[in-house]
């Protein structure tokens, strides 16, 4: 486990990292002894330093939501990054992609809350109940640490490698479809580039929401109605480079668009 103080200087060379576009290495290269205590505190650090600034928290994503991911990882459960307002992007504008180091994008459904959670005892039935509607998402993920050889510390303190988000039009309520059996395909300037089901998030995406209410519970942190929860993508990551155009098209949820110049 890492001092306080240890913490707060990989907190400041994250901050400044995504700041100035300049990656970083590795940090359990560097801090071996790093653990995921050690990891959500420095995540948390940079969050609440963005709070004070005047960032509001809409949400929360969930990362290594498929098993693969786990199992390449080396763990045996997901983790977990906020969402914050400033982070979403919108279909009709396009994304600078040099504002980001190694910019990818990731297919979700995400959900959104129209109740609060409960904390640590948060079943399954509660987030159907809580939910309003799924809606078409893509997740723009970035890592701060250099060529994305991240291990599972430095994607946790990194904000489990969060950096944008856009939903599209469509809203569906859980019982207008099934959670488990939504196709995704996403293209790349029209070509197919990866393709997915819902069910690639732990079998059912509802177990990572209820998940991570229980786990945000911990830290003292509750999901509120209106937030967003992505839980983790149905596909595999695509880099995104400047001019690409993606579009996402999931089985009865609709589609989302993000492009970048």
């Amino acid at each position: 486990m890492l001092s306080d103080a240890v913490r707060t200087e990989l907190a400041d060379e994250l901050e400044l990292a995504e700041r100035d576009r300049v990656a970083i290495d590795p940090l359990v290269a560097r801090y071996p002894d790093i653990d995921v205590v050690d990891a959500y505190e420095i995540q948390l650090i940079n969050i609440r330093r963005r709070l004070d600034s005047g960032a509001r928290v809409v949400g929360h994503k969930v990362g290594l939501s498929s098993k693969a991911m786990q199992q390449m990882m080396g763990v045996d459960e997901p983790d977990y990054g906020h969402l914050l307002a400033e982070m979403e992007v919108y279909e009709d504008v396009p994304v600078e992609a040099d504002r980001y180091l190694f910019p990818r994008v990731e297919v979700e459904v995400g959900f959104v809350l129209g109740a609060d959670l409960p904390g640590a005892d948060c079943t399954e039935d509660d987030v159907l109940a809580a939910t309003v509607a799924f809606a078409p998402a893509i997740e723009l993920i970035d890592s701060r640490i250099k060529d994305w050889k991240i291990g599972l510390t430095d994607t946790i303190s990194d904000n489990a490698s969060s950096a944008g988000f856009v939903l599209g039009p469509e809203r569906v309520a859980p019982k207008d479809i099934d959670i488990k059996a939504i196709d995704a395909v996403l293209t790349r300037n029209g070509e197919v580039v990866a393709e997915g089901r819902s069910d690639a998030v732990l079998g059912d995406p509802v177990i990572a929401v209820a998940w991570l209410a229980r786990k945000v519970a911990s830290f003292g942190v509750r999901l509120k109605a209106g937030d967003i929860v992505l839980p983790g993508s149905c596909t595999r990551a695509i880099d995104a480079r400047p001019g690409d155009a993606f579009h996402a098209e999931f089985a009865g949820l609709g589609s989302v668009r993000l492009q970048f110049i």
